[in-house]
């Protein structure tokens, strides 16, 4: 049975190969334009920066440099139920200079259509275990980011020689460029 995780809380991930589900619904544009939401992954050493610019995977980057993060490609719809972007980590396969790994969420073109979160609804991050192929946590995102265009959904970092995942759920109102200032 999966834990259902609060904004905050922190769970041990027991599985070194899991996939990270998001998902998310989107009310209609004021301008008739779609959404198009991006999830990206930002690996990170001790410093809180990227190791390198390939340990940045999204859309444009698949893989990461070690193949321990896989990116399954852009859904530019976020039609149809379930995770709408995916992205497959292998923790066996994890940089070991990596120590956090950061879950983003962003709005493509957020600025230029008026879009922002709180347009975003049902919108989760979950931990699905790939040798069961059953979820083991999930973190519902229930706050309302009325003028953020960005979300971190959640981080999952090496703490003692165990992997967690921690519930973040904080938005910022730069987008995806805010992110990348963050961790460069």
């Amino acid at each position: 049975m999966a834990i259902n995780l609060v904004k905050g809380q922190r769970e041990v991930i027991s599985s070194g190969n899991f996939t990270v589900g998001l998902g998310w619904d989107t009310n209609e544009s004021q301008n008739g334009a779609d959404f198009d939401l991006d999830a990206s992954l930002f690996i990170l050493g001790d410093n809180k920066k990227l190791l390198s610019d390939s340990h940045f995977v999204f859309y444009n980057n698949l893989t990461s440099p070690s193949g321990a993060v896989t990116h399954t490609g852009d859904n530019r719809t976020g039609e149809g139920e379930g995770d709408d972007e995916s992205i497959i980590i292998d923790l066996g396969k994890i940089d070991p200079n990596a120590s956090e790994l950061c879950i983003v969420v962003t709005i493509d073109q957020a600025n230029e259509r008026s879009q922002n979160f709180g347009q975003v609804r049902n919108a989760f991050v979950r931990i699905v275990d790939n040798s069961s192929n059953s979820e083991v946590m999930r973190f519902d995102l229930d706050e309302d980011f009325s003028i953020e265009t960005a979300v971190e959904f959640g981080r999952i970092y090496k703490r003692n020689n165990e992997w967690k995942f921690e519930a973040i759920g904080n938005g910022m109102n730069g987008g995806l460029q805010d992110y990348l200032n963050k961790y460069n």
